[in-house]
């Protein structure tokens, strides 16, 4: 699949909510934008794994910069891509690929999460 198709198959899924497991969700905003820096593939995004009434558990999304860790030769940037662990996680940079590997690593991520917290899961 090329990259404008796998990007297209994303933004199919823009607004659309499923049930997880019983009390927990999984729900996906995807709009088209301006290709900036920050926003190089051209769509603004949040993947969300939250318990129906709650917190997100895990949330990937471009909504805002994360720092980036720089090294002794390497300055440290700021990524609009990144992940959140946790409801109180500020963020991890993400280095986005492809949208097909963002939905693996998303639902990877979901699927860790449900046996950490023994949620009955089939994923």
């Amino acid at each position: 699949m090329d990259d404008d198709a796998e990007i297209e198959m994303l933004l199919s899924l823009d607004g659309n909510s499923y049930e997880a497991a019983s009390g927990y969700v999984v729900e996906f905003l995807v709009r088209r934008t301006e290709k900036t820096p920050e926003r190089p593939h051209g769509i603004n995004y949040s993947l969300v794994f939250r318990p129906q009434d709650g917190e997100p558990f895990v949330r990937f999304d471009n909504a805002h910069a994360v720092d980036r860790p720089g090294g002794r030769f390497v300055k440290a940037s700021r990524s609009f891509d990144h992940w959140h662990r946790t409801a109180n996680d500020p963020g991890r940079p993400y280095a986005f690929t492809t949208a097909t590997q963002l939905l693996a690593d998303f639902w990877s991520e979901v699927k860790r999460v449900m046996n950490e917290m023994e949620i009955p899961n089939d994923l």
